[in-house]
């Protein structure tokens, strides 16, 4: 105990110094980073500054080159001739030193293209320009006698001439060119300086890039700095080095000045981004061929050119330099703090915890039962408080004691009671654990399924059919969800394999925690209850019938006495008469379709389900009506508000029922117009049918008795149409609603729940509760 105590308040001590050098660290680390992120924004300022001093001087020298260039090229028109083909790449070769310029072009046009016909530079000889964008319209203006017109150089009467810019014969050098035409010739001089070569001419320009590495000598923690174009920046072309290809431009390379050798392309590209947009400082921590670094992203806004980053990579080495001294000092600190601490800290205990073993040895003696013996400690510190909160537990503990066992034997006797009336009650229960291992059965259990207990307890039995385990599975995960569900009324196996219809209630028996720690399921034998009810269904069925039968008796009894009237004519004159022949035929066929459609709604049919494209089934109907459509001039048009139009049906079922539907609309437009049908999705669960006509419509007062047996409007029809539709859709768990007005038209609409997978479809469930139910 003394040791603990000691070694407890050591380790609350370690933990205040470990949090407190954690703390400082953080600190630390936090304020040498904003000092970093200082220099770096600092540095950026100065090389934007100095970037954009360099651009002007640039521009003055441009301007004075420019100037240089035009003087050289009216310089070389008096000497050239003024046909292309009496000049020589060696006469150009030997003008150029003489007019002061590095080299001299020619160009001349070529059909649909301007190439470099002539030059001292063999490299540009039958260079193309036609996708040379502006240069390129600066030259057919000079052709075409025009002032070039271009916003970027400088233009002069007959001449033009280009920006800095990077040589298309030497990527790796930058040009300025000079372009000449005074319509006196056949092609145009270009004569242009190399930027190497301004110290020839007494002219020197701080490049971007000595200003870059100027500043990395100056900052000696600063590993790269690059002028990012944040336009062309991490391209789809864009390799490593930042370079889109050998003749990419000054204003379209993604790293117009500097280097790119820290390369972290998306985390780069993201900064970038970030920092255009919000117009601030991005800076974020990186890790690059094992090396820890800093980089930094400040956006530039500039007047002589378009807005960049600049991107500062600096070692995060000297950061973790100063971290690594200050660790060491405060973990030499606190381990001396620490030790002092434990030497001190393991006397004190043997103080404190001389009452503790006191209190040790009276919880000893209760333990073993006796509570006779009260505890002294004469203190009047918490220590004293708690030995005589002790002695007062002792006894009531003494005083409890007698009760728990009286309590025990109690619940002795209703358990008891409880397993009796378990035993005795007339419904079949059974208890499972989670994984469907039988724990209690009664005897209505045994009775019911044929199980002796002692053959079940412990064990996992099927009782359930395969084909409802994944329903019983759902009731099973609901419960386990905490829902209360009602009795079901279902299916079970008995032992020797006979189905057994069962009203079956299951619950969850949760411990006190409120977690589900089995299941307890209640079964009712209902095959008795069962076979009473389909008595019923039987005896209401054949009232069903008797009523259609007399009405099928009612209906065919016009034709019959048609049929007897004709035949008594014919048997009194002695001759048959063909128009009589024909109308007894026409009668036998109301007949026979009476009988038909009495059948379909009398006589049970074998259906088979399957998941069908309601789409598909309507456009086979549409087809086989189109004809009589086309005679009656009716036009079908159909649309879908939705791509999920399976259900699951009986597609001859269904077609009967479109067809039942679409000619009653057909027959309700004798003067034709548009029967316009829509699929679409009430709800996640169900598929709407809409078919709506142009038709005579139906009165108000008929409407009540739209669909039953026998009702009809029309001259030759039965009336059963409409209610063998209603069967069927009922028969697919859906509905059939109509709505009509007169001289407007009617629209009828069909709702069938949604196809889900049919049974095998989809993956196989293992259920490890098949006997809960």
């Amino acid at each position: 105990m003394k040791k603990k105590l000691s070694l407890t308040m050591a380790g609350s001590l370690c933990l205040i110094l470990l949090l407190n050098i954690i703390l400082s660290l953080y600190t630390t680390q936090a304020s040498l980073r904003r000092e970093s992120e200082r220099k770096m924004l600092l540095a950026a300022r100065q090389v934007a500054a100095s970037i954009e001093q360099s651009q002007e001087s640039a521009g003055m020298v441009e301007r004075q080159i420019g100037e240089l260039l035009h003087v050289a090229a009216k310089l070389a028109a008096k000497e050239l001739d003024p046909d292309i083909q009496n000049i020589t790449n060696e006469q150009l070769a030997k003008l150029s030193k003489q007019v002061g310029v590095t080299h001299i072009a020619l160009l001349v046009r070529t059909g649909d293209d301007i190439i470099i016909a002539k030059s001292s530079e063999p490299a540009e000889l039958g260079l193309s320009t036609k996708d040379w964008g502006y240069w390129y319209r600066a030259f057919k203006q000079l052709f075409e006698e025009e002032r070039v017109t271009i916003p970027y150089g400088a233009a002069a009467d007959h001449f033009w001439t280009g920006p800095f810019e990077y040589s298309n014969s030497k990527p790796n050098v930058i040009d300025k060119w000079g372009y000449y035409y005074d319509a006196k010739r056949n092609y145009i001089i270009d004569p242009y300086i190399r930027t190497d070569s301004l110290h020839q001419i007494g002219t020197h320009i701080p490049s971007p890039e000595e200003v870059l590495d100027k500043t990395k000598k100056i900052n000696g923690e600063i590993l790269e700095i690059s002028c990012i174009n944040p336009q062309t920046f991490a391209g789809v072309r864009m390799s490593g080095q930042g370079y889109v290809h050998d003749k990419t431009k000054l204003h379209n390379r993604p790293i117009r000045y500097g280097t790119y050798t820290y390369i972290d392309l998306e985390n780069d590209k993201q900064a970038v981004e970030k920092a255009a947009q919000i117009g601030a400082n991005v800076v974020y921590e990186t890790r690059i061929d094992g090396k820890k670094l800093l980089k930094s992203f400040i956006p530039v806004n500039s007047a002589s050119q378009a807005s960049y980053i600049i991107s500062i990579v600096m070692d995060y080495a000297q950061i973790s330099k100063v971290l690594q001294k200050q660790l060491v000092s405060y973990i030499s600190i606190s381990a001396f703090l620490l030790i002092l601490f434990v030497i001190v800290s393991y006397k004190q205990a043997g103080y404190f915890i001389r009452p503790i073993d006191a209190i040790l040895g009276k919880v000893k003696n209760v333990a073993q039962g006796r509570f006779d013996t009260p505890l002294v400690i004469n203190s009047k510190d918490e220590l004293g408080l708690l030995a005589a909160k002790i002695n007062t537990m002792t006894d009531n503990l003494s005083s409890y004691t007698d009760q728990l066992k009286q309590a025990v034997e109690e619940n002795r006797s209703v358990k008891e009671h409880l397993e009796s009336v378990i035993q005795q009650t007339a419904d079949a229960i059974h208890t499972t654990d989670l994984e469907g291992n039988i724990i209690q059965v009664n005897q209505a259990f045994e009775k019911l399924y044929g199980w002796a207990s002692h053959e079940v307890i412990g064990k996992r039995i099927n009782l359930i059919p395969g084909h409802l385990e994944g329903e019983v599975q759902a009731r099973l995960d609901a419960l386990m969800q905490g829902e209360q569900l009602p009795a079901v009324e279902t299916v079970r196996i008995k032992k020797d394999g006979t189905p057994v219809e069962v009203s079956i209630s299951t619950s969850a028996v949760r411990d006190p925690e409120g977690k589900v720690v089995s299941f307890i399921s209640i079964s009712r034998d209902m095959t008795e209850r069962n076979r009473m009810d389909e008595l019923l269904r039987r005896s209401e069925k054949l009232t069903t019938v008797g009523q259609l039968a007399a009405g099928v008796a009612h209906e065919i009894r016009n034709p019959l006495t048609t049929l007897r009237g004709f035949l008594q004519l014919q048997e009194y004159n002695n001759r048959v008469d063909p128009k009589h022949n024909q109308i007894m035929l026409s009668e036998l066929e109301r007949i026979n379709l009476i009988v038909s459609e009495f059948l379909i709604l009398a006589k049970p049919q074998a259906v088979h389900f399957r998941n069908k494209n309601v789409r598909d089934i309507l456009e086979d109907v549409l087809s086989l009506l189109s004809s009589q459509a086309n005679l009656h001039g009716i036009e079908f048009v159909m649309a879908s508000q939705t791509d999920e139009t399976d259900v699951h049906c009986e597609e001859n079922q269904l077609k009967q029922v479109f067809i039942n539907l679409l000619k009653n609309a057909m027959e309700a437009m004798p003067e034709g117009g548009v029967i316009h049908i829509e699929l679409f999705r009430p709800d996640p669960d169900h598929l709407g049918i809409t078919i709506t006509d142009e038709g005579v419509g139906i009165p108000e007062h008929q409407m009540e008795k739209v669909g039953e047996p026998f009702f009809t409007n029309k001259e030759n029809g039965t009336g059963l149409g409409l209610m063998v539709s209603q069967r069927i859709v009922e028969g697919h768990k859906g509905s059939l609603q109509i709505e009509s007005a007169v001289n407007k038209g009617t629209q009828v609409t069909l709702t069938l729940p949604a196809a889900r997978p049919e049974h095998g479809e989809g993956p196989e469930r293992n259920d490890p509760h098949s006997c809960p139910g």
